[in-house]
């Protein structure tokens, strides 16, 4: 059974704003509303029990919507999910008593210490605060800190404060929306280091964020959001190669010719200086070298964020066209 499975899932908000017509005095609304385009549209995927799942997109793809949907703090103008064999229509306070929640731009009751509120929010949950200990030591949030009240945390106190609610319960799923903003490098790491402990232990994390860094550091597939709709949705390896690389070679005595070299495209030749693109495998690319005097070669390494946005620019390309 998939911790998560969608289908056809589908929000709309209502209808757009009347258009505006140009009139005698300015500006006027006239009479024809249309319908509103969907924040999520169609939306079918599905996250495997123990796997760390991330969920991409830009600012206004869609993806607060969906895990809205998820959660059951909105409900689908079309289609369906389950979250945990539950479907979120009817469901949702089984669904959120089973998972660990953060919210993007989380905000807390401020008058509370740090210690009062994890407690507070541990009761909602129903369950006891198993990892609520380790998390504190790895996340450097000590005694001290927690007797503080909430109003004089740092925003990266609050947001560790934040994963700790999260998941101090070990939850069967979490749901993690921009989890490391704010942290600094070395808490990021803590973290990361969190999320390989939950995935071996079996639990599952669906992770959104813009810092595909450490999406590719910790997520094993992705599913890639576009106004929203779904665009993509791989393991993180497969995008990874997917992705078009910057070679550069210089040679000595005769230039190697690559236009029909399987991968290489968007060859250029400056006298000894020979620049192209290539993606895939390098195999078919490093054999058609090998009868020549090669004196420098670089090869770009793939990288998620480069294979996201070239992701984009071929989908603008295409609906350009």
């Amino acid at each position: 059974m998939p911790a998560i499975a969608t289908s056809g899932l589908t929000k709309r908000y209502g209808t757009a704003l009347p258009s505006l017509r140009r009139g005698s005095g300015g500006y006027g609304v006239g009479p024809d509303g249309v319908a509103a385009a969907p924040a999520l549209d169609d939306l079918s995927i599905e996250v495997r029990e123990g796997e760390i799942f991330g969920f991409l997109g830009p600012n206004g793809a869609g993806k607060s919507t969906a895990i809205r949907l998820l959660l059951g703090f909105l409900h689908p103008t079309a289609g369906s999910a389950t979250v945990l064999g539950h479907p979120i229509d009817g469901a949702s306070v089984e669904i959120r008593r089973r998972i660990g929640y953060l919210p993007g731009g989380i905000a807390f009751w401020d008058g509370l210490s740090g210690e009062r509120l994890l407690d507070e929010l541990a009761a909602l949950s129903g369950r006891p605060s198993l990892l609520r200990s380790d998390l504190l030591d790895r996340l450097e949030l000590d005694a001290a800190t927690l007797k503080r009240p909430v109003r004089e945390y740092s925003r990266g106190m609050r947001q560790k404060l934040g994963i700790v609610q999260a998941l101090q319960h070990d939850p069967e799923l979490a749901i993690l929306d921009e989890p490391s903003e704010g942290l600094d490098p070395l808490m990021q790491r803590s973290f990361y280091g969190i999320l390989d402990d939950l995935r071996a232990s079996g639990r599952t994390i669906f992770f959104s964020s813009h810092v595909l860094s450490e999406v590719e550091r910790v997520c094993d597939r992705v599913a890639i959001v576009r106004h929203g709709r779904l665009v993509a949705l791989e393991d993180v390896a497969a995008l990874i190669a997917r992705r078009k690389r910057n070679v550069e070679l210089r040679v000595t005595g005769a230039v190697p010719i690559l236009h029909a070299v399987p991968g290489v495209s968007d060859v250029h030749v400056d006298g000894n200086l020979v620049t192209c693109r290539l993606e895939g495998d390098v195999g078919p690319f490093l054999a058609a070298l090998r009868d020549y005097d090669v004196r420098d070669l670089t090869i770009e390494p793939s990288r998620l964020e480069e294979a996201f946005l070239e992701f984009y620019e071929d989908a603008d390309a295409g609906s350009a066209a």
